[in-house]
């Protein structure tokens, strides 16, 4: 029997295939106790399996590179976090096996991320995954992971650990679908990185039986369980003029009646270069730096790592734009040398900008890095600063800028919403913003980015969010200045038409996003997105926002 079953689309696409589960968990180790005279070989053993897990999670980074390599080295840092192995280390000196002391020291470390108001709950699914590779290696069984098949399948999950969905091989994993996790979760980003059609945040889907053929929509966020033919049929049809409309759609980004939007792409670092200009990026509107911060976490990366590190990526936009955005520490990316181990709501607290603020020579150093490696390049560079809540911090930016001799247009994040309701006095100081709408989202609706419950408030459709993203707009074009979206938002093509339609002035998303949005504001003209942006914005919910904008852009 047919039925269908709603979650978030993730990731645009459809597959078609039989449902494989993820690996079963690692089962929890008996309590035994063990004698005094053993605990220092339990100690090395311990020592050894974390040491072992942590190198596996760097290479599997260094295979994947891009954003994934930078989640994966955060991973492995997570587990040689120093308090951790000595809580380990502790426990097992008191009687406990080490496969049992690591249990209990990482339950421990997740009882504390919970009473700390889950501001890190987004990185439980990592700190689980990396428990359950340490156990499973002293126990010496298989690791949880992707199930082995030499026929396509549609994998589905509780919740991808990183690890997991950086290596996916998508010939053989024609999508995935969890019942955790939110539209810009670590899973989600990397899904759309790959081009794996993605649903997250769907009720019950590790109770769907293994071997039941279903249907992933990942633009809808539909799943339908054993669809009959003439259902695959439409699916299939569907995807086919999605792909006819990729290949028809080149050059730069710009609404049917020839408004510009310029289209870049949001990279990690060098390695996602070559698939931005594939996709036919106009530059990049999103460089995030923190994946050379994460090599170690006692000290930055020297000014001479960097200056070579930024010149690559500028020497492959010659006479384009990139945009850089400055370290973004704290809070899900805490850095051992910067960032305070005891704050008790960490992403409210010190972090992105006021971090560099109080470590102003890492701030000095970062921005001279870029100085230095812009130098007789024709690139249109432009740094911005992450987490800026109000005129105050957009003046500490511009004049570090200025300090450290760096020729550039300087701007502001938007991911504050004192940022968004102020941008005009914000604008006095710099001269672009940026909206993050990731942690915009996050921070107006007081719902954690990475928590599936509160999915729904995470929905970049909510008008909300949408108010505030027009009045940020409007307040750049009353000062004659640019005003983008990088977050995760402008990677679907429905609501980009929106944000063309309040005013934003360029999008930035993953690569594999490009040909999307490209091939989806040709279709319409700017007054078609703008009437599509009012209908949104007049509606109560992210759903009906969404069903209005379609509801004008369809002609309806």
């Amino acid at each position: 029997m047919e039925t269908t079953l709603r979650g978030v689309g993730v990731s645009h696409g459809v597959a078609i295939g039989e449902v494989r589960h993820m690996g079963t968990a690692v089962l929890e180790p008996p309590a035994k106790q063990i004698p005094t005279e053993e605990a220092e070989r339990e100690q090395g053993r311990a020592r050894q399996a974390v040491e072992a897990v942590a190198a596996d999670l760097m290479a599997r980074g260094n295979l994947a590179g891009g954003e994934a390599q930078a989640v994966l080295e955060a991973q492995a840092l997570m587990a040689q976090d120093p308090e951790l192995i000595a809580d380990v280390e502790r426990r097992i000196a008191v009687g406990s096996t080490a496969e049992r002391a690591v249990y209990d020291a990482f339950a421990a470390y997740r009882d504390l991320l919970a009473g700390a108001g889950e501001y890190f709950a987004g990185r439980v699914a990592d700190l689980d995954d990396v428990r359950n590779r340490i156990v499973a290696r002293l126990l010496g069984v298989p690791m949880p992971g992707v199930p082995d098949s030499d026929e396509p399948y549609v994998l589905v999950a509780r919740d991808l650990a990183p690890a997991d969905t950086a290596l996916l091989d998508p010939t053989l994993v024609l999508g995935f679908v969890t019942e955790e996790g939110g539209p810009t979760s670590h899973s989600a980003i990397l899904a759309r990185a790959l081009g794996v059609p993605a649903v997250v945040a769907l009720p019950g889907a590790v109770e769907l039986a293994e071997g039941t053929v279903i249907a992933v929509d990942g633009s809808t966020g539909e799943i339908f369980v054993n669809p009959g033919e003439e259902k695959k049929a439409q699916l299939e049809a569907a995807a086919a003029e999605r792909r006819a409309a990729l290949a028809s759609a080149t050059g730069p980004g710009a609404t049917s009646d020839g408004h510009k939007v310029p289209l870049l792409a949001n990279i990690g670092g060098p390695a996602d270069v070559a698939a931005a200009l594939e996709a036919g990026a106009e530059g990049v509107g999103l460089f995030r730096t923190e994946f050379l911060f994460l090599d170690d976490d006692k000290n930055a990366p020297s000014e001479e790592k960097q200056v070579a590190t930024y010149r690559q990526v500028l020497e492959a936009f010659p006479e384009g734009r990139v945009v850089v955005r400055v370290l973004d520490a704290g809070a899900d990316k805490p850095l051992g040398f910067l960032t305070p181990a005891d704050e008790p709501n960490p992403a409210l607290g010190v972090r992105g900008l006021r971090t560099l603020l109080e470590h102003p020579e890492v701030l000095r150093t970062q921005l001279s890095a870029l100085a230095k490696a812009a130098e007789g390049l024709p690139v249109y560079l432009e740094v911005m600063a992450p987490m800026v809540a109000d005129r105050t911090d957009a003046r500490a930016f511009a004049d570090a800028c200025r300090d450290a001799g760096l020729r550039a247009k300087f701007g502001a994040m938007v991911e504050i919403p004192s940022a968004a309701l102020r941008a005009r006095s914000v604008l006095q100081e710099v001269e672009f913003l940026s909206l993050g709408t990731n942690d915009l989202a996050q921070y107006t609706f007081a719902a954690d980015r990475q928590v599936g419950a509160v999915s729904r408030l995470q929905d970049p459709w909510q008008p909300a969010l949408l108010d505030l993203v027009a009045i940020a707009a409007e307040a750049a074009r009353a000062e004659g200045k640019s005003c983008g979206v990088c977050g995760e938002a402008a990677s679907d093509p429905l609501l980009a038409c929106v944000l063309t339609g309040l005013g934003v002035t360029s999008l930035s998303m993953g690569a594999a996003s490009l040909p999307h949005v490209r091939a989806t504001l040709a279709k319409f003209t700017l007054a078609q997105c703008e009437r599509a942006a009012a209908a949104a914005r007049a509606a109560e919910s992210a759903d009906e926002a969404r069903g209005a904008a379609q509801a004008v852009l369809s002609g309806e």
